[in-house]
């Protein structure tokens, strides 16, 4: 491997300080264009690349940021990140991207391994594991030791950062009053997420609307399937022995995966069961049918979390800070997969 050529290396070359070296590479008018024009002119001879880490290291900036999520196969989160890296790529910052898989360890880890240096700040959606333990103590020293954290969809009141969520209590209420417009009354919620804040606000704004609309709870029809329970099972045993016309999945899988096996067993969509998913994927306008969907704007959601984070590292906070929940609104987006509302409504 061809040995590096360093700011050193050219200092000694010209008889001249790395100081002045390095003001030559930048074109300063402090160095006489003779000077600088020799430098340049050898520097670009021997493929001279600025060393990132030793610049960062003296400027006390890395100019990057990190970036943790629970998944990488769920489209929500994909589009969020697009819209960090969207942000990150105008401001000058590049990305670092680790995937939890929804293990506390791995978020731990991950952490430590983030906190040395690396970077100048980090965007972070808890993973499930976090949030079941209540585990929060990695978050706060890397807040103390290494830079500000803006957490995004899965959050924890008890980290005193900034945040951006989506209003999960409303959009699951809206969603389910459309539902009820559309003529369903046995509506039943179906994740696979277990322990996580978001699932527990979006069934909380789902019985509020069937309270309002004075429908009765069927608990045998509220699906939240745990780690290692066969999914499929379970939604063939509740559509075997509970009434349900109609499904929201409470995140993509359960929707798509639930609207298959519905139709498996000769249900028609959405005339013996409707379904509604969170999250809006673009193969949802491809399904067979079409199926609806609560547009949680997740591009938008990663480009303000980008921009609330660059914000604190550029402009640091003192101990007075007082920390922002910004609330990403929802929209819901008819297709196929739904009837349309009633005429009594």
């Amino acid at each position: 491997m061809k040995q590096r050529t360093t700011l050193k290396q050219i200092a000694k070359i010209f008889n001249v300080s790395i100081a002045t070296v390095s003001k030559a590479l930048k074109d300063s008018h402090e160095i006489s264009i003779a000077t600088k024009l020799k430098i340049q002119e050898y520097a670009k001879q021997h493929n001279y690349r600025p060393n990132s880490i030793a610049l960062s290291l003296l400027n006390k900036k890395t100019k990057t940021i990190g970036v943790i999520m629970p998944s990488i196969l769920n489209p929500f989160f994909v589009k969020t990140f697009s819209g960090v890296e969207q942000i990150a790529n105008d401001k000058g910052y590049n990305v670092i991207t680790i995937v939890s898989h929804g293990k506390l360890e791995k978020e731990i880890t991950s952490i430590n391994m983030l906190e040395n240096g690396i970077i100048d700040g980090l965007l972070i959606s808890l993973s499930e594991e976090t949030e079941a333990k209540q585990h929060f103590k990695h978050l706060e020293e890397f807040i103390d030791n290494a830079g500000p954290i803006v957490m995004f969809d899965r959050v924890s009141d008890s980290i005193n950062t900034d945040k951006v969520i989506v209003d999960d209590f409303n959009c699951a209420y809206k969603a389910t009053e459309h539902l009820i417009k559309t003529g369903c009354k046995h509506i039943s919620v179906v994740s696979t997420l277990d322990n996580v804040g978001i699932i527990k606000l979006r069934i909380d704004g789902y019985l509020k609307a069937l309270e309002d609309y004075k429908i009765p709870v069927n608990k045998k029809i509220i699906n939240v399937i745990k780690p290692g329970y066969d999914f499929e099972t379970e939604i063939k045993t509740m559509l075997d022995y509970q009434k349900v016309d109609a499904i929201i999945g409470l995140e993509e899988f359960s929707a798509v995966e639930s609207m298959i096996i519905a139709q498996d067993r000769g249900y028609t969509i959405p005339n013996a069961i409707s379904i509604i998913s969170f999250t809006n994927s673009d193969f949802f306008k491809y399904t067979k049918p079409s199926i609806t969907c609560i547009n949680q704007h997740s591009v938008f959601m990663g480009k303000t979390a980008a921009e609330i984070l660059i914000s604190r590292i550029e402009q640091p906070t003192d101990t007075n800070t007082i920390f922002q929940t910004k609330t990403i609104k929802t929209t819901l987006v008819e297709r196929n997969s739904t009837k349309q509302i009633a005429n009594n409504y």
